[in-house]
């Protein structure tokens, strides 16, 4: 049923439809309890689908794991150049976009906090069968705030100096864990607030001279 559901007409939404389910069930239960101890029927309850829905849209829950990082990676790689973009039709610096993709960021986390905490404490593990695939889609974010980085440097608002895969590197950690911090220690904060605290940082005005 499944199978013929998806060749009507409109099939493929539902089943992006039932993805998307799997996905959220999927991370929120990993980040409450972890990988291991996440079966594929608590994600197929917690989506209320059947267990065999499931292994039709994944063949196993490391497939969807993997498949959740390259999805919840795509969509924050998405935002990132969606502001870039948007901030260069609007005749913006290259600050300017850095500013919005910071901004774009935050408003991601806050949307999807257990993705990023999932994200980042698989940043540090080395025994995972999708850590190519890991390594893959930083990249995917990475390499978003470099183009910005590159264009500056090209246009001469940026130092030639500057190392960029490492900044863009910071500047990528320095909003997860900002926001990180923020979702766990600081919840009373609102996105403006803490977007203006980064945005000091990058445009420049964290010292006392003006």
């Amino acid at each position: 049923m499944e199978r013929s559901s998806a060749a009507a007409p409109g099939g493929s939404s539902r089943r992006e439809a039932t993805r998307q389910k799997l996905y959220e069930a999927a991370v929120t239960l990993i980040a409450e309890q972890g990988f291991s101890a996440t079966t594929v029927d608590e994600i197929a309850e917690r989506a209320g689908v059947a267990k065999g829905t499931v292994y039709y849209n994944f063949a196993s829950k490391s497939v969807l794991f993997e498949e959740l990082l390259r999805h919840g990676v795509g969509l924050l790689t998405a935002s990132l150049r969606e502001a870039a973009e948007q901030t260069a039709r609007a005749g913006g610096t290259k600050v300017d976009a850095l500013d919005a993709m910071i901004r774009a960021g935050l408003g991601f986390i806050a949307r999807y906090p257990a993705f990023t905490q999932l994200y980042v404490a698989e940043l540090w593990r080395t025994n995972r069968a999708w850590q190519s695939t890991l390594m893959v889609v930083r990249r995917q974010v990475v390499a978003a705030i470099e183009d910005v980085l590159r264009e500056g440097v090209a246009n001469g608002e940026f130092s030639e100096e500057i190392d960029v895969p490492l900044t863009a590197a910071a500047l990528v950690g320095m909003v997860l864990v900002a926001a990180l911090d923020w979702q766990s220690f600081q919840p009373e904060r609102s996105l403006d607030d803490v977007h203006a605290a980064l945005s000091r940082l990058i445009q420049g005005r964290v010292s006392g001279s003006r």
